[in-house]
């Protein structure tokens, strides 16, 4: 399965570092990390594992007060495929009525402790309800939260499981998730605007994990695969093939580089200084909620983002 993009800036941590940060990321209150537990509505909550703080929010924003969600992932220098579980969030699946992963080969941490617990948890698989598939040969792109109509069907799913977890709120769940499906169509308008106004422009990535957006937005990808395939898998970019992306910049083919900024390395420090250089806008993205945002404002920020870029 193709490896993610969730590398980091940082060294790989140590084992302790990883379980304090993982202990870190569960929260009750929208990643506040109050602990709430001992109150009547902790008590009656549900309790949710979220594979990372993305989908955990969703989940809060559909059932609020109703859920006790655990983000296993919440700190941009945890990387899921070199996750190892923990006793805490170990304990917290085995005890979780509702869990949900991304799927796709991104999170297969979350398979892993399933299958080392006697957890009879529902699992929401986000790439499997999005139903989105590899191309003709071809690879997955499984960043599906950057795809606001797979987001909507997420949404639903999550408020069906909740509803069963809990009957006497399935009304309020299924409402909360129509809400939140609402507040994604401003998003979906702003994707159709800059299809209008710049599509068939040709922009830059580091990494496929916005391409849903930029797709979206009529644009055209014009990065060397194996420039961002090479950089996703961790692996070393060839000279030929850096060069080649390189002279996207100088040569002023793109009108804006989509950098993944919780991944860094040589050879994208190189591609963000040569579009700098060359005056090409760059547009920071990140795979983890920034801190401070929820779902919502992070992704209008990313679409206002992308398409001030563009603009200029």
């Amino acid at each position: 399965m193709r490896a993610s993009s969730f590398r980091r800036l940082t060294p790989v941590m140590t084992g302790a570092c990883l379980i304090l940060l993982a202990g870190c990321g569960s929260s009750s209150d929208s990643g506040s990390g109050t602990d709430t537990s001992q109150s009547p509505a902790a008590a009656s909550a549900i309790p949710v594992v979220a594979s990372t703080n993305v989908y955990g929010d969703m989940v809060e924003q559909i059932g609020g007060r109703k859920v006790k969600v655990t983000s296993v992932i919440s700190d941009p220098d945890q990387d899921p495929h070199s996750y190892e579980a923990n006793t805490q969030n170990q304990l917290a699946l085995s005890k979780a009525k509702v869990v949900i992963e991304n799927g796709g080969g991104y999170d297969d941490f979350i398979d892993r402790m399933l299958k080392s617990s006697d957890s009879s948890a529902e699992v929401i698989n986000a790439v499997e309800v999005s139903g989105k598939t590899a191309p003709a040969g071809g690879e997955l792109n499984e960043h599906v939260w950057y795809d606001f109509p797979s987001v909507g069907k997420v949404a639903d799913r999550i408020a069906a499981a909740l509803g069963k977890a809990d009957p006497a709120e399935a009304a309020a769940f299924t409402k909360n998730a129509q809400d939140f499906k609402a507040k994604l169509k401003p998003l979906e308008a702003k994707e159709n605007q800059i299809k209008t106004d710049h599509g068939g422009e040709a922009v830059a990535i580091t990494e496929p994990v916005p391409l849903y957006m930029i797709e979206a937005g009529g644009l055209r990808n014009a990065t060397p695969a194996a420039f961002s395939e090479a950089i996703e898998e961790g692996d070393d970019v060839s000279a030929r093939d850096l060069q080649e992306t390189l002279a996207l910049f100088t040569g002023k083919k793109v009108q804006a580089l989509v950098y993944n900024e919780q991944t860094s390395g040589p050879q994208t420090e190189k591609a963000e200084q040569a579009a700098k250089a060359a005056g090409i806008p760059v547009v920071p993205v990140t795979e983890t909620l920034p801190e401070g945002k929820d779902y919502l404002g992070w992704m209008t920020a990313n679409v206002d983002a992308l398409a001030s870029a563009l603009a200029k």
